[in-house]
């Protein structure tokens, strides 16, 4: 064998090498997809997991003992965490009840199976509304920022408790090296359409923002980072996932207005949108957060750096 060839043959090997076997929970909701193709066009073999038909593996991550069967004899070198009982937009803070339930008991029942598949990392999908909701300010939070403080009232500490849970799991859970990746707000394919028919039939009302901003990140440029947080996360780390440009609320909406041409959200004083609790509560935050260790340690950074950029990517060109 000559020189080259042997380099070529290592080559070889190390790429080989990173291939893995991966099992994604949610690999058929809105981020799950994506992350799916992500993970598929780097070289992983991926197997969803889910109560949907399309999925490689059929189960309910709230039935422990139907999800420890279902994995039974399968192995898998990654597991991720991307599952959510969402179907649109959360409005109220009941909305939120199941998706509470999945970070909590389903991630418990996740890891066990995780074990038993012999997987050796388990990354989760998080979000920075983690660090608490309300104002923080202009200084933008890293992940040293003490993450899943006690929320204000009874409600938010349910849905931040949920969130902490699900980090602790992740990190915690001896022979599995735990990475989070704390998301901003999605946007982009499969999730900004939701938004169209509501913008056209001017039945998305909005506040003004006052200055409130939040992160957001693409759905694509999400998966990335999942992809990234697989290959080269560090055991034990969260990572902060959002593009360069926070934006309030009511400026994301009227960006998607404009970027579709349709007419911009009605302004409503934000006490109207109490009863809507949960959205009450995002759009009266004030959150920016960096992204500077999923650069540094990941590699990774937004190919959208901004709302308009990412939308735009969506609009068809001959519009």
């Amino acid at each position: 064998m000559t020189t080259i060839q042997k380099d070529q043959k290592d080559q070889k090997d190390h790429r080989d090498q990173k291939k893995q076997s991966i099992l994604l929970a949610g690999a058929s909701g809105v981020l799950g997809r994506h992350v799916a193709h992500a993970l598929t066009g780097a070289g992983h073999k991926v197997t969803g997991l889910g109560r949907g038909p399309d999925n490689g593996v059929r189960a309910d991550l709230g039935d422990r003992d139907a999800l420890l069967r279902a994995i039974d004899g399968r192995h898998f070198d990654t597991v991720i965490h991307a599952a959510t009982a969402l179907r649109k937009p959360p409005v109220r803070d009941r909305d939120m009840y199941a998706t509470d339930a999945l970070r909590t008991e389903g991630t418990a029942h996740l890891v066990e199976a995780a074990r038993l598949t012999g997987a050796r990392r388990f990354v989760v999908e998080s979000m920075v509304f983690g660090y608490g909701f309300g104002d923080h300010g202009d200084r933008p939070l890293t992940e040293d920022t003490p993450f899943g403080p006690r929320g204000r009232t009874a409600r938010l500490e349910r849905h931040i408790a949920a969130m902490r849970t699900k980090e602790r799991l992740a990190f915690d859970s001896e022979g599995l090296e735990g990475v989070a990746l704390r998301f901003g707000l999605f946007y982009g394919p499969g999730g900004t359409e939701a938004l169209l028919p509501l913008l056209r039939k001017r039945q998305l009302p909005m506040p003004a923002d006052h200055g409130r901003v939040l992160p957001w990140v693409e759905l694509t440029d999400a998966a990335r980072a999942v992809a990234a947080a697989v290959e080269r996360g560090r055991p034990g780390r969260a990572y902060n996932i959002a593009d360069g440009t926070p934006l309030g609320f009511r400026a994301h909406v009227e960006t998607v207005a404009m970027a579709f041409g349709l007419p911009k959200p009605m302004t409503v004083p934000l006490w109207l949108m109490r009863p809507m609790s949960y959205a009450h509560t995002v759009m009266a935050s004030r959150l920016r957060v960096s992204s500077a260790r999923a650069d540094h340690e990941l590699g990774w950074t937004p190919r959208y750096p901004s709302t308009r950029e990412g939308l735009d990517a969506m609009v068809p060109a001959d519009r």
